[in-house]
This record gives structure tokens, sequence and C-alpha cells, in this order.
């Protein structure tokens, strides 16, 4: 067990925590943003990401639903506004499927997640049971892998963009505010984590819960390689690329 921390002490643990285990290092997302995916690879990751998109406002709304803190709640709630949009405003996972269609994946196909592999299932799932059921420090925590999304977005935005004909500034326009509303919501959660969790116990849930959230996010893209890379293996009823076979 560590030891008490002060609250910059234990951003320091968070942030070097998270620099080494961000999926940002794994073999897929290094293939995907130096142009070695082929058309097949790219579209079966944004296929699979698109289940982890569409549940993030439903594992928000849980979380707001269990919390007693008027602030919290009032704080949290701009995600769901993000992400659902709402009559005149296309929300993330909207500008998510503009990105499915532009890499030409028909749309029923990836909103009923019937061609998902069974890992991005159970990983999506695992996180969104974790914020339903552990405390709701833990629960705040789990968002702190947005302290380092900006970096991956910028270096999928640029890398996509140079390699891939077929992607255009459109076809990535839900990138386009995700980095200015990431740091928002990473400053939100992170002062609220380094506010609340007060003793030894309750800083080493944070630390193991960014992990946790580390460890899905590396498990989905474990499972895109395993399936589209090597070995080759898609699971049954999964999304097979047209240029599977090479």
């Amino acid at each position: 067990m560590i030891g008490l921390m002060t609250p910059d002490e234990l951003e320091a643990r968070l942030r070097e925590t998270g620099a080494r285990r961000y999926h940002i290092h794994h073999p897929f997302h290094r293939m995907l943003h130096s142009g070695k995916c082929s058309k097949g690879q790219v579209q079966a990751w944004a296929l699979n990401r698109y289940y982890y998109q569409a549940m993030i406002p439903l594992k928000d709304a849980s979380l707001i639903g269990r919390s007693e803190d008027q602030a919290l709640r009032r704080g949290w709630r701009k995600r769901l506004d993000d992400h659902d949009g709402d009559d005149d405003r296309p929300g993330g996972i909207e500008r998510w499927l503009r990105l499915t269609d532009g890499l030409g994946l028909d749309r029923a196909d990836v909103t009923s997640t019937r061609l998902l592999l069974p890992a991005t299932r159970f990983a999506v799932q695992a996180y969104v049971h974790y914020v339903r059921e552990r405390s709701l420090l833990e629960a705040v925590a789990s968002c702190l892998t947005e302290m380092f999304s900006p970096q991956i977005i910028t270096e999928r935005m640029s890398g996509m963009l140079a390699h891939y004909d077929y992607v255009t500034p459109e076809i990535l326009s839900y990138f386009d505010k995700r980095p200015p509303q990431a740091e928002r919501d990473a400053s939100y959660a992170l002062d609220w984590v380094k506010q609340h969790a007060r003793t030894p116990e309750q800083q080493q849930a944070v630390l193991d819960t960014l992990m946790f959230k580390c460890d899905v996010l590396w498990c989905m893209m474990d499972a895109l390689h395993y399936a589209y890379v090597t070995p080759g293996l898609i699971s049954p009823g999964a999304f097979v690329p047209g240029d599977a076979d090479g």
C-alpha cells in the first residue's frame, strides 16, 4: 500500500502511469497512424470502436444518477451533451457514424453492433459495469485516460490524413472537437479526484482504476490485432473485411 501523497504527488503518479500504459503504444495503433493498415483493418477499428463511443453516454448517465453531489452532476452532464448532441447539433456518436459511413460501412451493421468482436463487447461492458458498481471516486477516476487522449487524437488525424487517400477531414470530423472537450473533462475529473482521494487507500484505488481503464483500451486493441493482423483469427459472426484475404 502506498503512503499518503499530496494531491500533486498523486497527479504525478497518475500521469506517469498513463504515460506507460495508455494504448497509444499499442502495435495496432502504430499501424493505424503510420499508414500500415489495410482499408479493411481501418474499417474493423472504426466499427468496433463505435461500441465504445455509443456506450459512453450510458456510463456517464449512470454516474450522474448515483451522485448526490449537485455540482458533480452539473459538471458531468456536459459529457452527455457532447456525445448525444441535440436536435440542432450532432453529438460525438453521430460524428463517429459519419466516419464509419465514409469508410464504406453500412450504418445499420455498425449501430446493430452484431459484427463486434466478442472481446470488444466484453471490454466495453466491463467498463460500464465498473462505473455503475464501484465507488463514486473510482467511477470518476475511470475517466482519467482523457488526460492522454489529445496526443493520440492529434497523431491519429495527421497520420490517417497523410497515409490513407480515402480519409478526408470531413470523415474525421469527430476528432475536431475532442481535444478541447477531453482537456476540459480530464481537468474536471482530475481536480475532483485530487480533492476527494484523502486516504492512502483511496489514492491507491484511483491509481488502480486508471490502470484498469488503460487495460480496457489495451484489450480492445489486442482483440483487433489478433483478429485482423496476426494470427488473423476473426471470431465467428464478427466483421470480415472485403480485403481479409489480401
